[in-house]
């Protein structure tokens, strides 16, 4: 076997290792919290041996913000792909509030872990969410679309609402209809009038799927239910 492939098969090796560790602390510290969660916890779950943890991580604090920027990217990612599709700025907002409820409630480690971090963790808000957020908010102020005296605010208010609902679905205290209830309230807080803000917020999601998941449209479960 050549160099060059040993070293590719060292690397992937490497990679999926990484990829396991993560794994586990998304799923540790979603339900424990990250100060609850041990990095023996964390390699026994993995099926790693503990020494190589830190072939990877400098230290707990490392890989819980590993684990966080997955979490926040792939609402970030979202959001990007939204915007790629959809042309009113409260529509691109909606849809990415939607999406990001949904994939809380269908994949409750992503769920919980965002939840569990993002209003603890100092900076979660000015990352992947909020960043995404703050980015939509200010171009819908600047189409015209949302009228606001203070973007920053705005953003963190439309920040916690998207944790607070993701939060209350995981709890089973809101129904399927989380992702839109929760686009409604942001828009609402945006200026929009009540009308509006619910039929953008129920409008058809656009065709995106993120990391393998895809939104249920409330036409869908409506349908399932006859």
């Amino acid at each position: 076997m050549s160099l060059e492939r040993l070293r590719t098969r060292a690397a992937r090796r490497r990679q999926e290792t990484r990829a396991r560790l993560v794994g586990a602390a998304r799923q540790l510290m979603a339900r424990k919290g990250v100060d609850a969660t041990s990095i023996q916890e964390i390699t026994d779950t993995a099926d790693v041996g503990f020494g190589s943890f830190y072939n990877h991580f400098a230290s707990k604090e490392a890989i819980a913000d590993a684990v966080m920027d997955d979490a926040l990217e792939s609402f970030g990612a979202a959001a990007d792909r939204i915007a790629d599709v959809v042309r009113d700025p409260a529509e691109v907002l909606a849809a990415s509030v939607r999406h990001a409820v949904h994939r809380a409630a269908a994949d409750d480690a992503w769920g919980w872990f965002l939840v569990r971090t993002g209003l603890t963790r100092g900076d979660a808000l000015q990352r992947g969410l909020g960043q995404r957020l703050a980015r939509d908010i200010r171009i819908g102020v600047d189409a015209g679309r949302f009228d606001l005296d203070d973007v920053p605010a705005a953003t963190f208010g439309a920040a916690g609402t998207v944790l607070a609902i993701c939060a209350a679905r995981l709890h089973g205290a809101l129904p399927a209809d989380a992702p839109e209830r929760a686009a409604t309230l942001v828009l609402r807080l945006l200026g929009l009038p009540a009308g509006e803000a619910r039929r953008l917020a129920n409008r058809p999601l656009p065709a995106i799927a993120v990391d393998g998941i895809w939104p249920e449209r409330p036409a869908a479960r409506r349908a399932a239910k006859r």
